[in-house]
């Protein structure tokens, strides 16, 4: 039975936060009604108050009345003490909620709702029909070049030309033309010499539609018949249909994510289809912010993916084999999950525990990644928090100040960042030990570069004290790798 109440109880929270589920789960258990206001769903400007009322970046933030609760461990330690939590309650049952209490946002703040139910809508490519014909054609099948070298599912350059000429009624240099506009479209690639060639030749040479690349990505063999979208607006509408996807099979407790029965969802089709436009995007002229954005919600979207896919992987080799092997095709190369964080993010850099940089000497995919590292990233790409940042999807504009939020809540949790000033104690995620590099040539200014991600508060403050004073020492936290599939 739900209690009538003259006040309000706000949550503040975010699609696909299983911390956010699970305080709402409580209140609901107890029969409390309370109100939800998904911030994600409005303008940044009610994030900003939020933050600017409660000095925090994570979401849940819960309110009764006017008193601010905190989030959901918050919430779960003020039941435990019956008599506060029986006061907390009576403010609500019998108060109204105060002048000074949060207000609903103006709806006129909520920003276009498309409830996760994504159309990926186009316009096609004037290639596409061409690919269709030639798919058709009886041209692609197996070549051998040499003793040793056979090429599956190709076709040659000569009879390509052949070909046009005689059912497209075109001249030779027309059907080169036209053989050029499959590579530069990124519906096929040479087979020989660089694989970012893009010169069509009337002669022996070989070539292969993409879809026909043997490869074990996830989205391998689907390809887009669609004109190329914006990189960014591609990935974060990916992001946005994988993470409704995932919220609407997270259990109501928040602890754990039903990975079979997506598996089965028409919307995780629609999104495994829509992924095949991921083979022919065009990134290589995106800015740094675009690439950014786009990279890490692809990362985050591909886990998921994965995990659909394959499970979630249970030991140390199967998760060396989930980082390293898990990939997609993007704009006509493979990037794996470890691609995309330390060859593409990290500007090259030696991942965990590896012995060389993420890319070789003449790799096309050095012309991808970002001319500098960010460390930024970690807090975007992982989130081993008690609390989630109020971003989930990440966008061009605006990207850095996202992924400032990102870390400032990530730090702002237990599991990021401990100041025990007591003991002269700074407790750090064992992410900024594994990418220390990222962050400072030693501890002292792993902790510095902390400290200034850090928000307004008795964390930042106490650390404070130990930099001034220059003596602490530093613990790296043992990282969670528990599961949260059923």
């Amino acid at each position: 039975m739900t209690d009538t109440l003259k006040g309000r109880v706000l949550v503040y929270s975010i699609v696909g936060c299983p911390h956010c589920l699970k305080a709402k789960s409580t209140l609901k258990d107890l029969g409390l009604s309370y109100t939800d206001v998904s911030v994600d769903a409005y303008d940044d400007s009610v994030r900003q108050s939020v933050k600017n009322r409660t000095g925090k970046q994570t979401v849940p933030q819960i309110f009764f009345n006017a008193v601010h609760i905190g989030g959901n461990d918050d919430l779960q330690q003020l039941i435990a003490d019956k008599d506060k939590w029986q006061e907390a309650v009576d403010n609500v049952r019998n108060n109204e909620p105060p002048s000074d209490a949060p207000q609903l946002p103006d709806p006129s703040l909520a920003k276009p709702s498309n409830s996760g139910d994504i159309e990926f809508t186009c316009e096609l490519d004037e290639c596409a029909s061409l690919v269709r014909d030639l798919k058709a054609s009886g041209l692609i099948k197996d070549h051998r070049k040499g003793l040793l070298t056979s090429h599956k599912n190709s076709f040659i350059g000569k009879e390509f030309v052949d070909w046009i000429v005689k059912t497209k009624q075109v001249d030779r240099q027309r059907a080169v033309e036209m053989g050029q506009s499959i590579l530069q479209k990124g519906f096929g690639h040479q087979l020989s010499g660089k694989s970012d060639d893009v010169v069509f030749k009337d002669d022996s040479e070989v070539y292969r539609l993409i879809e026909d690349d043997p490869s074990a990505a996830l989205n391998a063999g689907i390809v887009s018949e669609c004109e190329p979208r914006p990189a960014s607006a591609l990935s974060e509408d990916l992001r946005k249909l994988i993470l409704s996807i995932y919220n609407d099979h997270l259990s109501k407790d928040g602890k754990a994510v039903d990975y079979k029965a997506i598996g089965t969802d028409p919307k995780f089709e629609k999104y495994v289809k829509a992924t095949g436009e991921l083979s022919r995007v065009d990134i290589q002229s995106a800015t740094r912010e675009e690439k950014l954005a786009f990279f890490i919600n692809v990362y985050n979207a591909l886990v998921i993916h994965a995990t659909v896919k394959r499970g979630p992987p249970v030991n140390i080799w199967q998760r060396y084999k989930f980082f390293n092997y898990t990939s997609y095709v993007i704009g006509g190369h493979l990037y794996s999950l470890q691609d995309i964080e330390n060859g593409v993010l990290r500007s090259n850099r030696r991942g965990v525990g590896a012995l060389s940089r993420q890319f070789g000497s003449g790799d096309p995919r050095l012309n991808i990644m970002l001319e500098k590292h960010e460390p930024l990233i970690h807090f975007a790409l992982v989130c081993g928090a008690k609390s989630c940042p109020p971003i989930k999807t990440y966008s061009a504009e605006g990207i850095y100040d996202q992924l400032k939020v990102a870390a400032e809540a990530f730090l702002e949790s237990s599991d990021g960042c401990q100041v025990i000033l007591d003991k002269r104690q700074v407790k750090l995620s064992s992410i900024l030990k594994w990418y220390r590099e990222d962050f400072g040539s030693n501890n002292k200014e792993v902790v510095q570069w902390v400290y200034d991600h850090l928000g307004d508060g008795e964390k930042k403050t106490n650390m404070k004290k130990l930099l001034d004073e220059n003596n602490f020492r530093v613990e790296f936290m043992n990282y969670d790798w528990g599961l949260n599939s059923k």
